[in-house]
C-alpha cells in the first residue's frame, strides 16, 4: 500500500477508548498516533492496548489544535457526523492523510474543523464509539487501496479466476507461473 497515514482524537475523555482505536492504528498500519487536548492520562490507558501499541508507533500529544503539526503534503480529515460531510463510501482517501476523531458525545472542535482538508462521515443513524468509527475509516482506507480481488457478482468470495486477476507481476509471467498464498 502507498503513502501512509496517522489517526488521533480530540477531547477524548475515557480511556478504554484511546487504548482501542490506539490498537486498531496498530492493527490497520498506522504511522502515529496522536491526542489534542485529552481529559485524561492517555498513558494510563494500557490496560485496553493488549498489542502493546505504545511500544510500536510513535505517539504525540498536542495542547491545542494549533499546536497539531503535520508531515508536509499531508490532508487533514475530520470524521464527524455532520450533514455536509462527504459519506465513506464516497470517499477518496488521500495517500497521506491524518485523521482525527472527536470525543465521546462531542465533537471535533471548529478550531480543528478549520485546519481540515476534508470532513468524512459513516453514513449511520447515530454516533458510534470513538473506537469502531476510527476502525471503520481505517478499514476503509486499507480495501480501498490494498490490492485486494473484486467483489464478484455471486455471494461469497472470488474464486481463483478472480484472485488470479488481481495479482500484481510482472507481464512476462502469465497467471500459470504464478504461485500465491
Amino acid at each position: 500500500m502507498r503513502g501512509y497515514f496517522g489517526i488521533g482524537v480530540e477531547g477524548i475523555s475515557k480511556p478504554m477508548n484511546v487504548g482501542n482505536l490506539l490498537r486498531s492504528a496498530h492493527s490497520f498500519g498506522a504511522s502515529f498516533f496522536f491526542t489534542v487536548n485529552p481529559t485524561v492520562d492517555v498513558r494510563g490507558m494500557k490496560a485496553s492496548d493488549t498489542s502493546n501499541a505504545f511500544g510500536h508507533l510513535p505517539f504525540y500529544s498536542f495542547e491545542k489544535p494549533a499546536d497539531l503539526i503535520l508531515p508536509m503534503k499531508t490532508s487533514l480529515v475530520a470524521v464527524e457526523f455532520l450533514p455536509d460531510a462527504v459519506e465513506l463510501p464516497s470517499f477518496r482517501h488521500p495517500q497521506q492523510a491524518v485523521y482525527v476523531l472527536g470525543p465521546e458525545k462531542g465533537n471535533v472542535s471548529d478550531e480543528m474543523l478549520a485546519r481540515c482538508d476534508y470532513t468524512l462521515k459513516i453514513p449511520m443513524r447515530f454516533c458510534v464509539n470513538v473506537g469502531v468509527a476510527g476502525a471503520l475509516v481505517m478499514y476503509d482506507r486499507l480495501i480501498s487501496f490494498g490490492r485486494f480481488a473484486e467483489r464478484p457478482v455471486h455471494d461469497g468470495g472470488p474464486d481463483e479466476k478472480d484472485r488470479q486477476k488481481n495479482i500484481f507481476a510482472p507481464q512476462h509471467l502469465n497467471p500459470g507461473q504464478i504461485v500465491s498464498a
